[in-house]
């Protein structure tokens, strides 16, 4: 129902897009880092591409230039024990994966052995959007580790998480 505020509708209409929940996991160099997402589509067919929007203010920014490996760990529904870990957010130098089973690649960064899918790409290019950096990857590999369905997620408000 719309109220006599255009604001508040904005947000809240903006707020109903639904999304999933991910864990994007960085790999740079020896470091490695991970964070909840819910800004990722899929944007290309051929090739396959993924578009993810992060906020420019993560510290770990700059490790998503062109060319940086990537993995997406697409949660399924009721991995709230996943959320609430990776929710939090991690501070340059934590760990991100301490206690959580997670498969790891050469060359690759790491995926949750929990998580629904999985997907693996690489960093084609970034665009300033505002607030966010909106982040291009290529997909080069990809599985369904578990049956059932994806996460999906619904913010009461589109100005904020």
């Amino acid at each position: 129902m719309p109220t006599t505020d255009p604001d508040k509708d904005l947000t809240a209409a903006l707020g109903r897009i639904p999304s999933g929940l991910f864990v994007v996991s960085i790999k740079h160099g020896k470091q490695e880092t991970a964070m909840l997402a819910s800004w990722i589509q899929q944007c290309s067919f051929e090739p396959p591409m993924v578009s993810l929007a992060v906020n420019a203010k993560r510290w770990f920014f700059d490790w998503l230039k062109p060319g940086a490996q990537l993995s997406i760990s697409i949660l399924g529904e009721g991995q709230k024990d996943i959320l609430s870990h990776f929710g939090k957010g991690f501070d340059a130098g934590q760990p991100a994966f301490d206690g959580i089973d997670v498969q790891r690649q050469t060359n690759r960064a790491a995926t949750l052995t929990a998580a629904h899918a999985v997907l693996h790409g690489t960093v084609s290019a970034t665009h300033d959007t505002g607030d966010h950096v909106l982040v291009m990857a290529h997909v080069e590999s990809g599985a369904v580790q578990h049956e059932g369905r994806p996460a999906v997620h619904v913010r009461r408000s589109g100005s904020h998480y």
